[in-house]
């Protein structure tokens, strides 16, 4: 029986892209059957798994046009700074963006959403990843998004909670594990991305950073059963050399369109082109 699995990984802004593949998917017709998602990754996963269908695809990008107008993690230097002084972990309380989940999703707990949905988080207690598929949707969309130094920790039946990507990237292990015989993988372009040796200091961090979390994926891909088809969907920000700012720039929506057009024209095309199913 086949089972096509919708993978989105983490990225923060760089996400944006995910919601152009995403449209796509549906107006090619391509339906999940189970949606994992890490860090923006589960925000977006979520919004496709509670409706799969173009209008849902399409409030995913309205709700990224909301992301950069809105400015989310927003506020004066002085209150985040007033605030990281005054909890020492985070820069931006997470009451926004649960607001705009409790806007955008029409269920409360994760089993009714129409589609099986699972999202990763970091537990702080047990220094592994943890895997939310049933409960609350959006503590366990907070726990998966939660990055380090940015948003604080989320505290889940007395776990605390960091940011899925710390310990699993783009999770097509995980879809493998659920029976998926069809994967899209939906992604922010970095592993499209050459990388260089460090030149400067504060590149060797970020260069350190892309190698673990290619390597976990490299590994996941080729551990993929010969039956399991892999399509690894294109952002359209081909020759785009990687940026060592790009972590730190989560608060940047002034690209966000571009990101979104480019991610579906290049996967429209991708679609058109690419045997599927196969």
């Amino acid at each position: 029986m086949s089972c096509t699995a919708f993978v989105f990984g983490g990225g923060g802004v760089l996400g944006a892209c995910e919601a152009g593949m995403a449209l796509a998917l549906a107006e090619r017709g391509i339906r999940p059957d189970v949606v994992v998602g890490t860090s923006i990754g589960a925000i977006n996963g979520v919004a496709v798994a509670a409706d799969p269908t173009v209008e849902g695809a399409q409030r995913l990008v309205q709700m990224w046009a909301r992301l950069a107008a809105e400015d989310v993690l927003g506020g004066t230097l002085v209150g985040r700074l007033s605030r990281l002084v005054r909890h020492g972990t985070h820069l931006h309380a997470n009451e926004p963006l649960r607001e705009l989940l409790s806007s955008t999703l029409p269920v409360s707990r994760i089993e009714d959403l129409v589609v099986p949905f699972q999202c990763v988080a970091a537990s702080i207690e047990r220094a592994e990843e943890h895997w939310f598929s049933t409960g609350p949707v959006i503590p366990a969309v907070l726990a998966s998004a939660a990055l380090p130094g940015v948003l604080p920790p989320v505290e889940i039946d007395g776990e605390h909670f960091l940011d899925g990507g710390l310990v699993n990237s783009i999770p097509i292990a995980r879809a493998v594990a659920l029976g998926a015989t069809v994967i899209y993988v939906l992604h922010v372009g970095r592993i499209e991305q050459q990388l260089q040796p460090p030149r400067l200091p504060w590149e060797v961090g970020f260069v350190a950073f892309e190698i673990a979390r290619r390597h976990r994926f490299h590994s996941d891909l080729r551990a993929v059963p010969d039956h399991v088809a892999v399509h690894v969907l294109p952002t359209g920000q081909d020759g785009q050399r990687p940026s060592p700012w790009s972590n730190f720039r989560y608060r940047d929506g002034g690209r966000v369109g571009d990101r979104v057009e480019r991610a579906h024209g290049a996967t429209l095309d991708y679609l058109d082109t690419a045997r599927l199913g196969t």
